[in-house]
């Protein structure tokens, strides 16, 4: 292992019937609350009223932010800002999924900055103090409720760029698996492909003496497996929903993650893909995740052995490590694909004519990924593998 400091910040409040804590919690950082949230699902599934009754209980002034978009905007996030700075907010609170939480983080750096929140996704500034940001979590995925980091896109010049700061811990995040009852059958499927990509990341790392790390993540794959068959046709079940909320957490917490640098390579190529598509997410990694694998098969080969006989029930018996390698991905595919995930870019009529646009905006910062250093070839390879 490397040598690694841990620290999360995050107050975890888990379980049925949290909400109420709002009450006690909000009080801490103020009295002005900016409420983030997004397409109206929450005021349909009644989480809205409940949470601004809470909040009427305990007299807060709250001002709102509607819409944030599946992949949130950079207009939007300014939008938050300057509602921030025109009413002296005290705390934000995000209710949503990852895209609403991200939104928020970036709000609140953005609201403590004079210039625009994209000099931070673009590594010309970095963030000096933040607003406190809080978060009511209704879709397992990006594990965002616990972590420091944030992906937004700029329309105008169609990018989508990963962030991250301390100062954007949440203060606390409240997980009901009932609040995610009401996320349908498509975004579940994506949210699972999520935090199973989160865990891939770590998997694959080169770092030395990681057998705790390594079991981690097995069994976070191995319960996502074996629960999100059942789930995908039993959306309000309580245990199915409660352990995939656990999961998406603990899969980017960083708690897989000490004494480890994960590869991360995967992500940075699915978000080039959906600024120009503005596809979900989820099934981006779906597609690419497998391509990749099979890519950089070569780099440790007993890596994805490991994979596929430790999480896909792969028998060895008589095959090759590469033989054995290949099955687990293949295996790993046929599973996303079991679910409802998409495995080819034509499933979102993407063909080959934005390839050398998607790999310029992957290229960004420049090679990338820590499991094996991807250059711009690799990247098209990447591509046309899955198309």
């Amino acid at each position: 292992m490397r040598a690694f400091q841990f620290h999360n910040p995050t107050r975890l409040i888990f379980g049925k019937g949290q909400l109420a804590a709002l009450k006690t919690e909000v009080p801490k950082y103020g009295n002005k609350v900016l409420l983030v949230y997004g397409g109206g699902s929450i005021k349909r599934n009644g989480l809205y009223d409940q949470v601004i009754q809470l909040l009427s209980e305990i007299g807060a002034e709250v001002h709102e932010l509607a819409g944030v978009e599946p992949n949130p905007r950079l207009s939007t996030v300014h939008t938050g800002a300057d509602l921030c700075k025109e009413h002296d907010i005290d705390l934000i609170l995000a209710v949503g999924g990852g895209s609403v939480i991200d939104c928020a983080k970036a709000i609140a750096v953005g609201a403590k900055y004079d210039g625009s929140m994209w000099d931070f996704a673009e590594r010309k500034a970095k963030p000096e103090a933040a607003l406190p940001l809080a978060t009511v979590l209704t879709m397992a995925a990006t594990g965002s409720e616990m972590n420091s980091g944030s992906v937004i896109t700029n329309q105008e010049t169609q990018e989508k760029l990963g962030w991250g700061s301390p100062l954007v811990f949440p203060a606390f995040s409240i997980l009901d698996p009932v609040h995610t009852f009401s996320v349908p059958q498509d975004q579940t499927v994506y949210g699972m492909v999520d935090m199973m990509s989160h865990t891939l990341e770590h998997y694959f790392h080169l770092d030395t003496n990681t057998p705790v790390q390594l079991g981690f993540c097995e069994t976070i794959l191995r319960t996502v497996i074996e629960a999100a068959p059942k789930l995908i046709n039993d959306l309000e079940n309580y245990e199915l929903r409660e352990t995939i909320l656990y999961c998406g957490t603990m899969a980017l917490n960083n708690i897989l993650s000490m004494g480890l640098a994960g590869d991360w390579a995967t992500h940075n190529i699915e978000h080039a893909v959906s600024a120009v598509y503005d596809i979900p997410h989820g099934g981006g990694l779906a597609i690419l995740f497998p391509n990749w694998m099979k890519h950089n098969l070569h780099v440790d080969v007993s890596r994805f052995k490991r994979l596929a006989i430790n999480v896909f029930d792969v028998n060895p018996e008589g095959k090759s490590d590469e033989q054995i390698a290949l099955e687990g991905i293949d295996a790993l595919s046929s599973f996303w694909t079991s679910i409802g995930a998409p495995n080819r870019l034509a499933d979102y009529d993407i063909d080959a004519s934005q390839i050398d646009v998607m790999a310029d905006k992957a290229m960004r910062f420049g090679p990338f990924g820590n499991f094996n250093k991807l250059q711009r070839e690799d990247v098209v390879e990447i591509y046309k593998a899955s198309l």
